[in-house]
């Protein structure tokens, strides 16, 4: 893989494949970032075993440089944005802010959907600016079922 990549890439959301999971799984954050993201190939092994989970690569032109997982609830009118990477040699882009664009089409292009949930920790490297940027609200509502309770932001779609 390269380093070469200007923000003008275009940037697609693609299935995993058998010839592509282990590009997908050598992507990683910055040292600082591993504490708010599992590696992808968690991710991928706890997709394969959830109905909810839909995911995908993320690719600038035809090199991998991320990975989004959603976990779809949308008999309740919301989809979950439960891991979202961009390896960190192709941070600081728009390769992510990019990504989030195509996933919330596809989620907008579901019936019924009012929202997009996430959750955050804090801490040097966390995700919480990039989300604000992209329209996400703190709701005030901490989700105990992660480890140390992350904060929860909601990005209303309607």
């Amino acid at each position: 893989m390269t380093n070469s990549h200007t923000t003008n890439a275009k940037i697609t959301l693609r299935e995993i494949t058998r010839d592509t999971v282990k590009d997908i799984c050598k992507l990683k954050v910055s040292e600082e970032q591993e504490q708010f993201v599992a590696p992808n190939a968690v991710s991928i092994a706890e997709a394969h075993f959830s109905s909810n989970a839909w995911f995908r690569a993320i690719y600038a032109d035809e090199t991998p440089v991320g990975f989004i997982m959603l976990y779809e609830a949308p008999q309740e009118g919301w989809y979950g944005l439960w891991r979202f990477m961009i390896d960190q040699r192709y941070q600081r882009r728009g390769y992510g802010y990019k990504a989030l664009e195509l996933v919330i089409q596809y989620i907008r292009s579901k019936p019924n959907v009012k929202e997009l949930i996430t959750s955050f920790r804090e801490g040097k490297g966390s995700p919480k600016g990039f989300y604000e940027k992209i329209g996400f609200k703190e709701t005030g509502e901490k989700d105990e079922r992660i480890r140390g309770g992350e904060r929860v932001m909601k990005l209303k779609l309607q």
